[in-house]
């Protein structure tokens, strides 16, 4: 499928292509919407006031129906693992969200978002901002993403102020904090500050999505750094 716009009066005369006039980022942006509006918040109350908080704004970006920004697509090693991500998200509970997610792939802008990282680390980690201050389909007031890690990556320790973040898992088995095992389908919350750090299994490569919210001047600039070692209040 095609991700040319469909022509309306605005394209055809010269103006930029909305959201509506795009389907397949549509389409995408409608499965974050049926993630955070079906999927289950566990019992937890901050998950199902963060689900909402999510939706709520998603819902007014889609309304605006916003201009699309243009962005090079641009690759990182890791992205080599794509493909395997994605066929193992369709083969599990975030199919929609992985097909989708194929639709577009070739129009991903992958980057690291630290002034600095480790030779190591930037072979085995990558995001794409979707929807956001930096993405495709502009907003202020949330960020929608992907994250993609290699198998066998230790994504070190860090945290992020003034910014409520969740995952979603799509493929791949991981870990926040050698707590648990995560599967496709489960959602993790970090609230402004927390402190997390995120281990893959040996064998796939794992895709998770992810949501931020935050005043909009820090989403805007969120001055990502990874935490120095010798803070680490987390269990080896």
């Amino acid at each position: 499928m095609s991700d040319t716009p469909i022509p309306n009066d605005a394209v055809a005369a010269g103006g930029e292509p909305r959201l509506m006039d795009c389907p397949n980022w549509l389409y995408l942006l409608r499965e974050f919407d049926s993630l955070y509006r079906h999927g289950s918040a566990g019992g937890s109350a901050a998950i199902r006031g963060h689900r909402k908080r999510v939706r709520d704004r998603l819902s007014s970006a889609m309304a605006r129906n916003p201009e699309m920004t243009e962005r090079a697509c641009q690759a990182k090693p890791v992205t080599a693992h794509l493909p395997r991500a994605l066929d193992l998200g369709e083969r599990a509970a975030m199919q929609g969200m992985a097909r989708a997610l194929r639709e577009v792939k070739d129009q991903l802008t992958w980057e690291y978002g630290y002034d600095r990282i480790s030779k190591a680390l930037s072979q085995k980690y990558a995001y794409c901002e979707i929807l956001g201050p930096q993405g495709p389909v502009k907003c202020d007031s949330l960020i929608l993403g992907f994250v993609l890690f290699a198998p066998n990556t230790t994504y070190p320790q860090h945290s992020h102020k003034e910014i409520e973040e969740s995952y979603i898992s799509v493929s791949g088995a991981w870990s926040e904090n050698n707590a648990a095992v995560f599967a496709p389908g489960s959602l993790i919350l970090n609230r402004s500050g927390d402190e997390h750090r995120i281990t893959t299994g040996d064998r796939d490569p794992c895709l998770l999505a992810y949501a931020w919210i935050g005043p909009e001047a820090r989403l805007a600039k969120p001055d990502m750094k990874l935490s120095s070692p010798r803070k680490s209040k987390l269990a080896p």
